[in-house]
């Protein structure tokens, strides 16, 4: 065989360059001297393991796994290089068979050659898989990075400019979205782990305080909700409000404050199939109400005092009969059915609010505050049975 290398390696790569038009490249050099390298290699390689069946596989291998790495970077898969090396052995052993049995030698020895070419080749495709694996493994971590990389970029607590973020976005493979909502999630007891698995391709994953974190885009799409849904079993989270993409932190801000409400009990914990995500726009009063604080308890206290003179059971009244009122635009049969009274006794408390307080309870322009300055003296007294 060895004597017949030279011949054989000829035939060999004219069959793959002619064969498999990916590496007919007369333009490019480089293609036909990895041919070459490669079946120079795999050839000597195969007549040294003949002589001795201990010879080492490691030059081989790199040169194999080296190619298989060059296929996965140059974005083919490995159908190609596999149709090569069939076309190349086929090549070779076709005029080895040839020349050997001009030898008159015997055939039996010829089956055991033809075996030991077909494992051989197999050992090869091994390497090259080896080697396509690791360049997808790689590409794969180095995509990763990139994505976290612009989630942080995204989330910065200072805006960074626009022509940044789309560069990063693009070195990461995510198509900037018109609109952006983020969601932060905690484990539900024995649920959970280190992140919801089988996230939708298009979503940004990272942390945010040790909590995972995640970026949706165009959120409001048609089935968004129904597939979020089915990555976040064992979690329970909270969704900001859409914003365009330089606006992402303030998505983050109030999914984080929605978050803490739903952990303190004054959101629901969300459940069900829209998988339990409590949203922050569905919870703008109880948002805006935290976000006063104790301003707002002082604001209540002085503004309603008149009714925590009263006996406190008829001030609670009055303030849950002022709370249907302003629901109802004023309108007493509306709100005596929420209350299940007689509208009579929505106008006759009525009288008495008007009577009590120093300031117009139907004037409009105070008629958000005086809604939420109630809500907030209500649940500091205690709830209201009729």
């Amino acid at each position: 065989m060895r004597a017949h290398l030279p011949t054989v390696q000829e035939l060999m790569v004219g069959a793959v360059l002619g064969e498999v038009p990916e590496y007919a490249r007369p333009d490019d050099p480089v293609y036909r001297q990895v041919v070459e390298a490669a079946v120079s290699f795999a050839m000597e390689h195969l007549v040294r393991l003949i002589a001795d069946a201990d010879s080492s596989w490691k030059d081989v291998y790199q040169v194999y796994f080296d190619v298989g790495y060059g296929e996965a970077v140059e974005g083919r898969n490995l159908e190609h290089l596999q149709n090569a090396m069939r076309i190349a052995s086929r090549v070779a052993w076709r005029y080895l068979a040839t020349e050997y049995q001009k030898m008159d030698r015997p055939l039996a020895l010829l089956s055991v050659m033809a075996e030991a070419n077909f494992a051989y080749l197999d050992e090869l495709a091994a390497a090259a898989a080896d080697g396509y694996r690791r360049a997808k493994e790689k590409a794969a971590g180095e995509r990763e990075q990139r994505r976290h990389r612009l989630l942080s970029l995204l989330l910065a607590d200072t805006e960074v400019p626009g022509e940044v973020v789309a560069e990063q976005a693009e070195l990461a493979g995510w198509p900037l979205p018109q609109r952006m909502a983020v969601i932060v999630l905690r484990p539900r007891p024995g649920g959970g782990g280190d992140g919801p698995a089988g996230l939708m391709p298009e979503m940004l994953s990272g942390m945010d305080g040790g909590r995972p974190c995640l970026i949706m885009p165009d959120p409001d799409g048609p089935g968004q909700a129904e597939r979020l849904a089915a990555t976040l079993s064992g979690w329970v989270g909270a969704v900001g409000p859409a914003v365009p993409v330089g606006e992402a932190r303030v998505s983050l801000q109030w999914a984080r404050r929605t978050l803490e409400l739903v952990n303190a009990g004054v959101i629901p914990e969300p459940e069900g199939r829209e998988g339990m995500l409590a949203r922050a726009e569905d919870h703008v009063r109880e948002l805006l109400l935290e976000e006063g604080g104790r301003l707002t308890e002082i604001v209540a206290a002085r503004r309603l005092e008149p009714l925590t003179r009263t006996r406190s059971r008829h001030g609670l009244r009055l303030a849950v009969t002022l709370l249907e009122c302003l629901k109802n635009g004023f309108n007493a049969t509306g709100a005596a059915a929420a209350l299940h009274v007689h509208p009579q006794t929505v106008r006759y408390r009525l009288g008495q609010l008007h009577e009590l307080l120093d300031f117009d309870v139907e004037d409009p322009s105070i008629r958000l505050e005086l809604m939420l300055l109630l809500h907030v003296w209500i649940a500091a007294e205690g709830d209201l049975t009729e």
